[in-house]
């Protein structure tokens, strides 16, 4: 693979104490080995950084994992580079986003890390920031790679040559082929020996996913108490639909946890 280096995922926890969600960003160097106080520090040695719409963070950290590793694997720098720039502040340069163009309506940080980690593409599925708190209510809502389905395939197009086949309709929902969904995957493995079960919660997020990808009525973005609303209720038809014990084996959380995927202050006028 041309360009090739090792590319690491890391994870703290998200803005408010005691949420269930991670931060993730990823790296080309591992944090534990070298330490870097800030991004021009990175840059001066050469290295990569993408925040994925969030601060710097010199290390990783989060509850049952000390170092916030979420793994790493091999893939093409170059790659990487094209689909989502690096070294720079996703909040201030829009190069930064990769197809997450506008936080909190097209994805959050785990879509936006997945988008840098799509360069581990080779044979096997990409890597992804999977093993992050949250990221199962995450992508049941924003997708693997965000909602931007049609950006996201012209985009992989655009900086690799090769495509995926373009988005086609399920369910209502707009849905690229050849691409991994970690939510569908887990839940047919969660709920194998439940084929009804399992076929109505990927109707719901089908359903979730076309309803998201809708933009609100106004003149303004919606600010994040709004999204971090609607995405909870999202979150809570599947509650309804799984019961408790389901849930928490699908989604990795309680029902009734509160669960804020947006950082209002990653929004404009924040």
């Amino acid at each position: 693979m041309a360009n090739s280096v090792t590319f690491y995922a890391w994870a703290v926890p998200a803005f408010t104490s005691g949420s269930p969600v991670d931060h993730t960003w990823v790296t080309t160097f591992d944090n534990q080995q070298f330490s870097y106080k800030d991004a021009k520090a990175v840059v001066a040695a050469r290295k990569f950084y993408w925040f994925c719409w969030g601060g710097y963070h010199a290390k990783g950290q989060t509850p049952g994992n000390s170092t916030g590793a979420l793994g790493s694997k091999r893939g093409s720098l170059s790659l990487a580079k094209c689909l989502v720039k690096p070294n720079a502040d996703s909040r201030v340069d829009a190069a930064a986003r990769g197809t997450i163009f506008t936080y909190g309506v097209d994805g959050v940080c785990h879509q936006l890390a997945n988008q840098v980690l799509y360069a581990t593409k080779s044979s096997i599925r990409p890597f992804t920031v999977s093993k992050a708190r949250g990221y199962l209510a995450s992508t049941f809502v924003y997708g693997t790679y965000g909602l931007q389905q049609a950006a996201w395939a012209a985009k992989i197009r655009s900086c690799s040559g090769a495509g995926v086949s373009p988005p086609r309709a399920t369910g209502g929902a707009q849905k690229m082929t050849g691409l991994p969904d970690d939510f569908e995957a887990h839940a047919r493995e969660i709920l194998s020996d439940e084929p009804e079960l399992l076929n109505k919660l990927l109707s719901l997020k089908a359903e979730v996913q076309s309803f998201a990808a809708q933009p609100l009525p106004g003149f303004q973005p919606p600010d994040a108490d709004t999204l971090n609303m609607r995405n909870q209720h999202l979150i809570d038809q599947a509650a309804i639909l799984l019961g408790p014990e389901k849930f928490e084996l699908v989604f990795g959380m309680k029902p009734g946890d509160k669960i804020l995927l947006v950082d209002p202050k990653l929004l404009p006028g924040n």
